[in-house]
């Protein structure tokens, strides 16, 4: 008996052993190590670039600005330059996207990728709205919608025509409301007052667009131009470098416009890589480029929201040579560094550049390597091309005023006054004193 009790025991325990062998050789052995996580690259760029400093950035760092990036002491002269480019260039300006597209296609823009080497894109096209698609009528400023189909176009008119009525039953019932109301009752029939002026307002705003829509819609030679330009761009957003865009959904077209916005012109890209890759050498930072090409309708749009967007027939960054550097998060050096480069380049003939109020260095690159013919700009001078200034240039606490580049300029241009040729100015013109009223210097706005 004792005998098979201590086998049952013995099978019992290899039994038991066995299982826990088997256990042992089916489970998994624990990695060497865990896989690394994937990190975006421009969002590791972006957050170098805001990265704390401990000490004072931006506008808060007292830097000194090179004569080349001050404003000149004919405000004019600065964005005359850029406007006398584009003309002896004879570039082409997109009004609105459609047309960016065309130029597109045309191989004469290059688009900048969202991350460089030595650049990153901070911020280009942030302003982009998801609206619908638009038809920019520069002669009017004013944007058409433009529809995928005639049904579209007729379904929406439809709408606007029945807000327009209700807007008008509306107006109706509150003016007969404070009509019965006594003259007491202030506050109510304030009240009212409101009211009926908001709708008057909703309503106005619903009859203009009805006349804007018709005035292009019911006019065959107009509707077939929108109708070309929507295919022009469902074309491009249907293959868009390899990406496709649905212009029906707004975020979509958010993005498909904001994509657009980062192109300029080779010799623009050329002037980016080269400062970008000197402030990376030196920082082991990217350079923050903000603003590339814009179209006619989106510098209104933008003017909205930053004053620095010049409103001039021909802007800067519709040629698609201007582009913007934010030296916000910079350093005194690190501003000082990037002014030095922009200034040689400035120096070289190649840019015109200006430290704008709004934490940005514009920088405009010259197509083929040198300044515009000083006729045209002294033609451009006159005609007031450049007559806000442009971007509100800083001088810092130098009263010169850009002596530098007023020298500069007189020796390439014939004819010029006292002011321009670095002497004794004598008084200034009515249209030098409304200059310097709507640009003041920084300390001027400080005050």
């Amino acid at each position: 008996m004792r005998r098979v009790a201590f086998i049952f025991l013995a099978l019992f325990v290899c039994a038991s052993g066995c299982r826990r062998a088997s256990q042992r050789a089916t489970e998994v052995p624990a990695p060497a190590s865990l896989p690394t996580p994937q990190i975006d690259p421009w969002k590791q760029a972006a957050l170098k670039v805001e990265e704390d400093r401990g000490e004072p950035v931006g506008r808060q760092a007292k830097v000194d600005v090179p004569e080349e990036l001050k404003q000149y002491k004919e405000r004019r002269r600065f964005l005359s330059i850029q406007v006398a480019e584009w003309r002896e260039q004879k570039i082409d300006t997109p009004h609105d996207f459609a047309a960016l597209v065309e130029l597109i296609k045309r191989g004469e823009l290059t688009e900048v990728p969202a991350l460089g080497d030595d650049y990153i894109l901070y911020g280009v096209g942030l302003t982009a709205t998801d609206e619908p698609m638009t038809h920019y009528d520069k002669a009017s400023g004013k944007s058409v919608t433009l529809y995928a189909t005639d049904q579209d176009f007729e379904q929406e008119y439809a709408q606007l025509k029945d807000t327009l009525s209700q807007r008008g039953d509306e107006i109706k019932a509150l003016a007969k409301e404070l009509a019965a109301l006594p003259k007491k009752e202030r506050d109510q029939r304030k009240t009212l007052n409101d009211e009926i002026t908001e709708k008057k307002r909703d309503a106005e705003a619903t009859k203009n667009r009805l006349d804007l829509l018709d005035s292009f819609y019911r006019n065959a030679d107009r509707r077939r131009l929108l109708a070309d330009e929507y295919e022009t761009l469902a074309s491009f957003a249907h293959d868009f470098g390899g990406k496709s865009y649905d212009l029906q959904d707004p975020a979509a077209r958010r993005e498909f416009k904001a994509r657009l916005l980062s192109f300029v012109r080779p010799p623009a890209l050329a002037v980016i890589k080269e400062i970008a890759h000197t402030y990376n050498e030196k920082f082991s930072r990217h350079l923050p480029v903000t603003s590339l090409v814009r179209t006619d309708e989106y510098q209104r749009q933008l003017n909205t929201v930053n004053p620095n967007a010049t409103l001039i027939e021909t802007a800067p960054h519709t040629t698609g040579l201007a582009f913007d550097i934010y030296y916000h998060f910079m350093t005194k050096a690190e501003q000082e560094f990037v002014m030095t480069d922009i200034a040689r380049l400035e120096d070289a003939g190649r840019v015109e550049a200006l430290r704008e109020l709004r934490d940005h260095f514009h920088v405009f690159a010259f197509a083929e390597g040198h300044p515009p013919d000083a006729k045209l700009v002294e033609q451009q001078i006159k005609q007031g091309e450049g007559r806000n200034g442009g971007g509100g240039g800083d001088n810092g606490n130098d009263n010169s005023k850009g002596k530098k580049r007023e020298e500069r300029a007189a020796k390439s241009s014939p004819g010029k006054t006292k002011a321009a040729r670095g002497g004794k100015p004598g008084r200034a013109t009515k249209a030098n004193r409304a200059a310097k009223v709507k640009q003041p210097t920084r300390a001027k706005r400080r005050k």
